[in-house]
């Protein structure tokens, strides 16, 4: 066999093996060993190592990109002084992803442009990052969806999707209020995931507020408790985080 028929067959069993850096690569990685003088081992070292981080990589952005995030937040870019008090003390904890690992919830709660869904979203993208699958989505939209499966009795299906994310990150809580479909299949839906899986709720209405959006206090009140339960209150009332980053931006420019 010459050396276009072996480079023909090489090129077949990377695209039937599913190696997109052999497939690409593997003529400059020979022409690099040949010239380095590499073992055999280390050549083969060297070409499964570059595959395997392409890979994850391609993993990593798959993940990101399934997550549904509206735009791309990192925890890196937070201004960690303009946040509110409690959020400072406790991003650093969230930024390890334990929350995950115990599968706690974290509810960031306060008023309009304080940094909460970009902590929510810097956290989703660093949880891709580490491998977790992870879902954007707000209330909202989350609601229609709800709705949507069930008119087309696909619920069940929905179900075991929404069960198998590590991380939910729901926005929104609080800008609509629901009817009393939308408010059960909500409090069933949250609830699946309670103590289990982790959720990052961020809501514009502080807790005695939330009957105001489900409108049955009974309802409200086990909501609460089921999402509260060992998880992370974050009190994100504050001076706006936006109009501190229009104002910085707007000086340097």
């Amino acid at each position: 066999m010459n050396q276009k028929e072996i480079y023909e067959k090489i090129t077949l069993f990377a695209k039937e093996l599913k190696l997109p850096y052999m497939l690409r690569y593997f003529k400059e990685e020979l022409t690099e060993a040949n010239k380095n003088s590499k073992t055999y081992d280390a050549f083969l070292y060297d070409l499964l190592e570059n595959e395997y981080d392409l890979r994850k990589d391609n993993g990593r952005k798959s993940r990101i990109r399934s997550a549904r995030f509206p735009y791309k937040k990192y925890l890196e870019d937070l201004i960690i002084e303009d946040l509110p008090e409690d959020a400072r003390n406790k991003v650093n904890v969230f930024s390890t992803l334990e929350f995950i690992e115990t599968g706690q919830n974290i509810i960031l709660a306060g008023n309009p442009g304080t940094g909460k869904t970009h902590m929510a979203i810097g956290l989703g993208i660093k949880a891709c990052n580490a491998g977790y699958k992870v879902l954007f989505t707000t209330i909202p939209l989350l609601v229609n969806e709800l709705k949507e499966s069930r008119s087309e009795k696909t619920l069940r299906a929905f179900e075991k999707r929404f069960e198998k994310y590590d991380l939910i990150i729901a926005d929104e809580l609080g800008y609509i209020s629901f009817d009393k479909e939308a408010s059960e299949l909500l409090f069933t839906y949250l609830s699946l995931r309670a103590g289990r899986k982790s959720t990052i709720i961020t809501t514009n209405l502080s807790f005695e507020r939330w009957d105001e959006i489900f409108k049955d206090p009974v309802m409200t009140a086990a909501m609460i408790d089921r999402l509260t339960h060992k998880s992370y209150i974050v009190n994100m009332n504050g001076n706006s985080y936006r109009l501190k980053e229009t104002k910085r931006w707007l000086e340097e420019q």
